[in-house]
């Protein structure tokens, strides 16, 4: 509690009134949420325990594989790296170009412009996944 001490001439136990702010009680009560909060954070965190496997960085000198992208443009243009294709002929020209035993399981990039409308776009999506190409990755940004 506080008390003024220089009195205004009145009597002797005549303190007069005090107008600051008593903080005791506001100070008491910041100190049991603290304590509380405290308490409930740890308990309210739920840990999600996953079994990663390590990261190993392929050892120096390895040779590291260029990823299969295909490019849609805006004017319908459609590109396997840097080789034009149609859409008639994409899935044939994806499984020359990967050039593996089995070329629907290697995991295949789509980059596309910004105004590429919709439709086209899922024209190709739908195009690979009735090819077998199930591995598909959006990109969009440069790799």
């Amino acid at each position: 509690m506080g008390a003024k001490l220089g009195g205004s001439g009145g009597g002797k136990f005549d303190l007069g009134q005090n107008s600051d702010i008593n903080v005791t009680p506001f100070v008491d009560v910041m100190l049991v949420l603290l304590i509380i909060f405290m308490v409930a954070i740890p308990a309210a965190t739920v840990s999600i325990k996953l079994d990663l496997p390590p990261a190993i960085p392929p050892p120096p000198g390895a040779k590291v594989e260029e990823p299969t992208l295909i490019n849609i443009q805006q004017g319908g243009g459609l590109y396997i790296g840097e080789a034009p294709t149609s859409i008639n002929s994409l899935t044939a020209d994806l499984a020359r170009i990967i050039n593996k035993p089995s070329p629907t399981e290697e995991r295949v990039y789509i980059r596309a412009d910004r105004t590429v409308r919709y439709g086209d776009f899922m024209a190709v999506m739908n195009l690979l996944q009735e090819g077998g190409y199930y591995q598909v990755a959006l990109i969009n940004e440069e790799l």
